[in-house]
């Protein structure tokens, strides 16, 4: 009997120091109810999983690897030819594609396939500042309008739809005209500014989806600064949309350069761009098509991947559309 009655306080102690240790455990790796590490490891995991998506999906691959070669192409034209865009000869003029010259020749007699190549530096420069320029913009005033509410969110909303009633291409049209020299840097600039307002509102309604989310409202409770909380916790969790329309955005902006180039207020020469190049061929389309096509193909195509790559993005990152 006494034997039964030792064996029945020493389970009660064994069972008491398993609690006390589970509760140790719960106490020191969690927050809020939430795993630590669980915090820190959600929004790897999501990129993680929609890496695993795209690999297996043949149309971003195929999108990938055309964005690549244009990448590659504006950074390091030398790559791909050797010949001097600008060294041109008036007795080739809008000579014919052949095998001296891929492309054929423009109005000048220059080397088509060499200014195509070089073109797409401009182009694709163009895209990736004005992108990453309006990212880091919507990034900073999307999360405070989000995160804050209240007087700051109606300060950057009213600043927002100001901007947002600007037609794109007309706001930039009227901008740049009253720049007499029209580079890559005072392109680069209107459209920049023009061009975060919708980046701002993804980003803001993205930071209000996650704000009051146990995990966020734990890490306040905890005394952690607001500047922690948004770096930590907030953009990791809130910045997969801003991601996907950003880069579809790189597309866009590439085609709004060609669109002001073509119009006569973008680039202007002696720059080289595939804007610029189907702006001189319009009016020579019928005795030497060769001067549209190539730019034009080489300009739908990178537009078309970057689009590809941002919808296969979307779908990656939304479960419920795998």
């Amino acid at each position: 009997m006494s034997d039964t009655r030792k064996d029945a306080r020493t389970d009660r102690v064994d069972t008491r120091e398993v609690e006390s240790r589970g509760a140790a455990r719960d106490q020191s790796g969690t927050a809020g109810g939430e795993p630590v590490g669980e915090l820190s490891g959600r929004s790897a995991s999501l990129w993680a999983d929609a890496w695993r998506e795209l690999r297996r999906d043949r149309i971003f691959l195929a999108a990938a690897a055309v964005v690549t070669v244009f990448v590659v192409m504006a950074i390091a034209p030398i790559l791909f030819t050797r010949t001097d865009p600008r060294a041109c000869d008036l007795s080739r003029s809008l000579g014919r594609p052949s095998a001296d010259s891929w492309f054929g020749y423009d109005l000048l007699g220059c080397d088509y396939y060499s200014q195509v190549v070089h073109g797409a530096r401009v182009s694709v420069s163009i895209g990736v500042l004005v992108t990453l320029a309006a990212l880091v913009i919507a990034l900073v005033l999307g999360s405070l309008a989000g995160y804050y509410g209240g007087l700051v969110d109606a300060v950057i909303a009213r600043l927002t739809d100001v901007v947002f009633g600007l037609p794109f291409i007309l706001g930039a049209i009227v901008i740049l005209t009253v720049f007499e020299n029209r580079g890559l840097f005072q392109v680069t600039l209107v459209l920049a500014v023009l061009g975060w307002t919708t980046m701002t509102r993804l980003m803001r309604s993205s930071v209000i989806s996650v704000r009051d989310s146990d995990y966020v409202l734990a890490a306040r409770a905890l005394g952690t600064s607001d500047l922690r909380i948004l770096t930590r916790h907030i953009l990791p969790n809130a910045i997969a949309p801003v991601i996907v329309y950003a880069t579809i955005y790189v597309g866009i902006v590439i085609a709004a350069e060609a669109t002001l180039s073509f119009l006569g207020v973008g680039l202007q020469l002696p720059a080289i761009s595939w804007g610029l190049m189907i702006s001189d061929a319009q009016y020579r389309i019928a005795e030497a098509p060769h001067l549209l096509l190539f730019p034009g193909l080489f300009l739908s195509l990178t537009v078309l991947s970057f689009i590809l790559m941002g919808d296969a993005l979307r779908d990656a990152l939304d479960p419920k559309l795998r």
